[in-house]
């Protein structure tokens, strides 16, 4: 299956004390690549689509080596392994084309913004959801 590919500039107040990318910084960057992947690619508008509204449910990064500053994007690949009812858990790569920096998982529950509660995932979603599924594509550490 696909994975969507997307290039993340690093930022100098992105550094820690040490000269490497900060943790946190870590999560700015797959969100970042989450929001392309499902703002920009995801079909509709409104609350027929992520654009009508989603929240983190959880967030899980293994850190596998550092990441030092440098002026050549990082590569974020981007997928999705589990698809359910009201919830998707979606996969990333934290990499150059040699090198594996984090892996990571984010839970996203679509969200009806004007009501203030979760809500389905819409037949659209899923379609556009299936095309990036990939539970073959985990990457152990």
């Amino acid at each position: 299956m696909a994975r969507h590919v997307f290039r993340c500039p690093l930022r100098w107040a992105d550094m820690d004390a040490y000269g490497h990318v900060n943790n946190v910084a870590f999560l700015r960057y797959l969100e970042e690549a989450r929001i392309d992947f499902m703002f920009r690619l995801a079909p509709g508008e409104g609350d027929a689509s992520f654009t009508g509204g989603s929240v983190v449910a959880r967030h899980e990064i293994d850190y596998l080596r550092p990441l030092v500053h440098r002026h050549e994007p990082v590569v974020i690949e981007t997928w999705v392994t589990d698809i359910s009812v009201a919830s998707m858990t979606v996969r990333y790569e934290v990499k150059d084309e040699d090198v594996l920096y984090a892996k990571a998982s984010t839970v996203v529950v679509p969200y009806n913004l004007a009501q203030q509660r979760p809500r389905r995932i819409s037949a659209e979603e899923r379609e556009f959801l299936e095309k990036y599924r990939d539970d073959e594509g985990v990457v152990a550490a």
